[in-house]
């Protein structure tokens, strides 16, 4: 009987050794963390020309669905105030000024969250 062949493991073969600065490191280390991989891996796919997709912070996540839904009640009262709804008829046009402004500070603040989802490459 033939010998099975040895199995090659990353591991068994020589690592790349790449130089860099202690800012460069921590940005490697960080942008791994970012796409929940280890630092090895993380190197080793993007080396290999792989894009590399990051996780997403479920408490980031569910801020955005809280601030939408707010967005949807909010766009939804506004919407029966123009219908010239008989329940609405004891709405003020300050009234509708305040429920403006919310929507534009919920627009705001989930821009701020997918700002922090959502970071720009820097590509240079």
């Amino acid at each position: 009987m033939e010998k099975a062949a040895k199995k090659i493991t990353r591991r068994k073969t020589t690592p790349i050794k790449v130089y860099c600065l202690p800012d460069e490191k921590q940005s490697i280390e960080d942008n791994a963390k970012a796409a929940g991989r280890t630092v090895s891996s993380f190197l080793l796919h993007v080396g290999q020309g792989y894009q590399v997709t990051g996780i997403v912070d479920a408490e980031q996540v569910r801020q955005m669905a809280r601030i939408s839904g707010d967005l949807g009640r909010l766009g939804g009262l506004l919407k029966w105030w123009l219908t010239d709804d008989a329940r609405t008829a004891e709405f003020t046009p300050d009234t509708i000024r305040r429920v403006l402004l919310k929507i534009e500070e919920s627009q705001q603040e989930l821009g701020a969250v997918m700002a922090k989802v959502i970071r720009p490459r820097l590509d240079k």
